[in-house]
């Protein structure tokens, strides 16, 4: 995907003096008192930010906080605490500025953070005349706040169409080209986990992906529904059992394409779903009628690593069992730890999949880690997120 880069845009010498506008994600957690909980994104802004300051820009930094109501603002909408917070992380202080849509006072080499930028009216609903004042504040736009690419916003989107220069900041940059390493041109064979309670929600990126992947696993609820596919009981597990036909096309979608869906041959049941049940491996073959299936069991999880041991690329959404509770975590352990372990490219994506690489602690042997939830689903999908496309527009001039 053809993107005008920030980075090069820097290394031109094309920055210094210039207004640059950067859309961020910093929608971080707080406390009821308003504290930040968790500062993964703000700090992950900062090297975007401080390459802008380096170069010599006039810097505006803007994110959405929240649900705010339009046009309504209240305290805990506000960007306050997130730009007290970056001062900290770049050492100087970070005004934050209210009512800035008409007009910013910005020098070279300063940086102040906008006020939360869902508050303005016409926001969400991507506004041609919000959008057009906003792109009137900077000469260069910067999109670096991957998290929010899926969305066609005024601050995403449309200040991306008339902006004097659009470009992609190195967060953006690096989803970019993580997803085109994955999806686009993968190292075959190409191996995606889908895991999660239910097929309905992940029924469209199962569809897209049978159509290239080598390997699709499924875990956690989707897996028993897709055992239901397969014709095995299971008992009383969480499934959906109206979508066994679109699950039965899946697997001949791969079949047809001599690829497959692997299902579980042994798995791990209780009678309750709760952290202390007592935890029974079974062959897939016995699920009584009052188990639910809570885990793959043993032989399907050193299956699955071995699957992923030999892949040259990994694509991994889910944990594949109940990994909240440690008698159900072993699976997802052992995926998590050959995923770390294979010599695959491998690309991450998702709350719960996030979850599971900090419990395991295998962050550093992920290939990436993308930050974006919604947006990585939809990539999965087989969309084209409205970020990218428009930035892609812009390039191709």
């Amino acid at each position: 995907m053809n993107v005008l880069r920030f980075a090069d845009l820097v290394a031109a010498g094309r920055v210094t003096g210039q207004r640059v506008f950067i859309r961020a994600d910093l929608n971080v957690p707080q406390d009821d008192a308003g504290r930040i909980t968790e500062d993964t994104r703000i700090r992950a802004s900062v090297p975007c930010i401080e390459m802008a300051l380096k170069a010599g820009a006039a810097v505006m930094v803007t994110s959405h906080l929240g649900r705010p109501t339009e046009g309504e603002f209240k305290p805990e909408d506000s960007l306050a605490p997130v730009a007290a917070r970056l001062g900290e992380l770049l050492g100087r202080e970070v005004p934050l500025k209210s009512a800035w849509v008409d007009g910013v006072e910005v020098a070279p080499g300063q940086v102040v953070m906008l006020e939360n930028c869902r508050l303005n009216k016409g926001e969400k609903k991507n506004s041609e005349e919000l959008a057009r004042q906003m792109a009137a504040l900077c000469d260069i736009f910067v999109h670096d706040a991957f998290g929010t690419a899926h969305r066609a916003e005024a601050s995403t989107y449309g200040i991306a169409q008339f902006a004097p220069v659009a470009c992609a900041g190195p967060l953006l940059a690096a989803e970019i080209d993580a997803i085109t390493k994955a999806l686009a041109a993968p190292r075959r064979p190409l191996v995606a986990i889908v895991a999660g309670s239910k097929v309905s929600t992940k029924l469209t990126i199962l569809q897209s992906l049978a159509k290239n992947v080598d390997g699709l696993v499924v875990g956690g609820g989707i897996a028993n529904t897709f055992m239901l596919a397969a014709g095995l009981k299971i008992g009383k597990s969480l499934a959906e059992p109206d979508l066994v036909g679109e699950a039965q096309a899946v697997i001949a979608a791969m079949a047809a394409r001599g690829a497959e869906v692997p299902i579980p041959v042994d798995v791990v049941c209780a009678k309750t779903f709760a952290a202390d049940a007592p935890a029974t491996v079974k062959a897939a073959t016995e699920v009584a009628d009052d188990d639910q299936i809570l885990d793959i069991g043993p032989k399907t999880a050193q299956m699955l690593a071995d699957k992923l041991m030999a892949a040259g690329t990994i694509v991994w959404n889910g944990p594949v069992g109940v990994f909240e509770f440690d008698a159900f975590a072993h699976g997802t352990e052992t995926v998590a730890r050959a995923v770390a372990a294979s010599s695959a490219f491998s690309i991450a994506g998702g709350g719960d999949t996030l979850a599971a690489i900090a419990k395991y602690g295998i962050e550093r042997e992920v290939g990436y880690i993308s930050t974006g939830g919604g947006a990585f689903l939809e990539v999965l999908e087989g969309k084209t997120l409205p970020a990218f496309e428009i930035l892609a527009k812009r390039a191709a001039g």
